[in-house]
């Protein structure tokens, strides 16, 4: 059996102090790990359609198919974070690896709409398995300068993932045809996660301080009214061409209850004993707080862009997988692009950095719907490029550098706790953006493509818009206590 690749802080293979080269080759698989999970994020939107005519999918499913994703994706986050410090990260990681792989299989077999709603919801559970292992194995396995490179390394894979999903998608539809090639979307994933399965157990370390985990120290009840307050968020919006009346509105105040009990309940776990699965200790930091909702408001806005747009360019304007891929590429080319800029730019300027990029995103959108109006037909694909590549450049300047901003006030202790809750919200964000544009837009249907098509890109606007406001309020209380400061000094 191989060796460790590296102890609790700085990944050494043996106790002289030396780094074990191994390290980087383990970094290899878990940086293929994370591409998997998070290139599914994005090549599934540009098989939509062809998803929707060999399954006979209605519209309600659509969503779920990206949207339950990113939800179950998001509520397992925390509690596999703290399920991988206790048993092992290893472990954690090869079993939410076995599964995503094995989930990855019964998407690309489904028969009906239903069971691939059901494989890709545990495809979300498999991703949220995996992704906090690769956070706390790159802390483990690397320190100093090296951890800074490592890290750098997987923002990258983020990016390339987000780039090349509707690229991948759309060639692999191509090759295997329309009304077979989405599943070859999911069975892309399978030769990768049988040698990343294999790697990981002879390449990545144990955890030393792994120990048995009791059950309350994963808050299943918070869970439990977490995932139940958002499911009841999101039904009427998703199923709103199905469940006809005004007595699906009815879930929204039961939402409102459920996540009412869920904050209350984590709000007195710490008193009990209970690891909570948010520590609300967090959201006393105004900064934290403030981030978590900037993002959770941005990502419904811009996720929800790439739902909506395959559908139209694809069924509205008979694109071709492959060309509806290279249509909604420019946004994540120019999101890669600034990435790395806005990461060194927010010490200097700040929140009113990520003002800017919000402002661009707004603008961008808004760009593409006018785009639409302009050059109508199937020249509208092009038109679009142009706008959405400036709004892909004003993403870049939004979500690394919100995160660092975000991050900067917590404590070290709590720094785990806080990443996971950040990218909870994240994933939250898109689904309730999914569900929310997506009901505008199939609502709009029965008056064309293009008039759905605009209605959608309206509310994902609003969602960036209402990230702006809260970037600007964040700007406009900083400098306040600014000249307050400057005044009693």
């Amino acid at each position: 059996m191989a060796q460790p690749v590296g102890d609790a802080d700085a990944g050494r293979g043996d106790t002289s102090g030396r780094p074990d080269p191994r390290r980087w080759t383990a970094l290899g698989v878990c940086l293929i790990a994370g591409f998997m999970t998070l290139l599914d994020v994005s090549i599934v939107n540009v098989a939509l359609p062809s998803i929707r005519k060999g399954l006979h999918t209605p519209e309600s499913d659509l969503q779920w198919v990206v949207s339950g994703y990113a939800l179950a994706f998001g509520l397992f986050l925390i509690p596999s974070g703290r399920l991988g410090d206790a048993r092992g990260r290893r472990a954690v990681f090869m079993v939410g690896l076995a599964l995503f792989t094995l989930a990855s299989a019964a998407c690309g077999a489904a028969q009906s709409s239903m069971w691939l709603v059901i494989a890709r919801l545990l495809q979300g559970v498999a991703g949220g398995l995996i992704s906090p292992q690769i956070s706390a194995l790159i802390q483990q396995m690397f320190s100093g300068n090296e951890r800074g490179r490592a890290f750098g390394m997987f923002g990258t894979v983020v990016g390339i993932s987000t780039a090349v999903g509707p690229l991948l998608g759309g060639l692999l539809i191509q090759a295997a045809g329309p009304e077979e090639g989405w599943r070859w979307v999911f069975y892309v994933n399978l030769p990768l996660g049988a040698v990343c399965l294999a790697l990981a157990r002879r390449l990545l370390p144990d955890t030393p301080t792994a120990s048995r985990v009791r059950l309350r120290d994963l808050d299943p009840l918070g869970e439990f009214l977490l995932g139940a307050g958002v499911l009841a968020l999101l039904l009427p919006f998703v199923q709103s061409q199905q469940w006809h009346g005004a007595q699906k509105w009815l879930l929204l105040p039961v939402a409102l209850l459920l996540l009412a009990a869920f904050t209350g309940w984590e709000s007195r776990c710490s008193g009990r004993g209970i690891q909570p699965v948010l520590n609300m200790a967090l959201f006393r930091v105004r900064s934290y707080w403030l981030g978590c909702l900037l993002i959770l408001l941005y990502f419904a806005g811009f996720t929800s862009i790439f739902f909506i747009s395959t559908l139209y360019l694809q069924s509205g304007l008979h694109y071709t997988a492959l060309l509806a891929g290279l249509a909604i590429t420019p946004f994540a080319l120019g999101s890669g692009a600034t990435a790395a800029l806005g990461g060194r730019l927010v010490s200097r300027f700040g929140r009113p950095l990520i003002a800017i990029g919000l402002t661009m995103v707004a603008v961008g959108l808004g760009g593409t719907a006018l785009a639409v109006h302009m050059v109508p037909g199937r020249g509208a694909g092009w038109a679009m490029a142009g706008p959405l590549l400036l709004a892909g450049l004003g993403s870049g300047l939004v979500i690394a550098p919100n995160q660092t901003l975000t991050l900067s006030e917590v404590p070290v202790s709590m720094g785990g706790s806080a990443g996971g809750t950040l990218q909870t919200g994240q994933r939250v964000g898109s689904a309730v953006g999914i569900a929310a544009v997506g009901s505008v837009f199939f609502a709009q249907m029965a008056d064309g493509w293009p008039t759905a098509y605009d209605h959608g890109l309206i509310v994902s606007v609003a969602f960036v818009v209402a990230a702006l406001i809260a970037a600007l309020a964040d700007i406009g209380t900083n400098r306040l206590q600014q000249d307050q400061g400057a005044k009693g000094g």
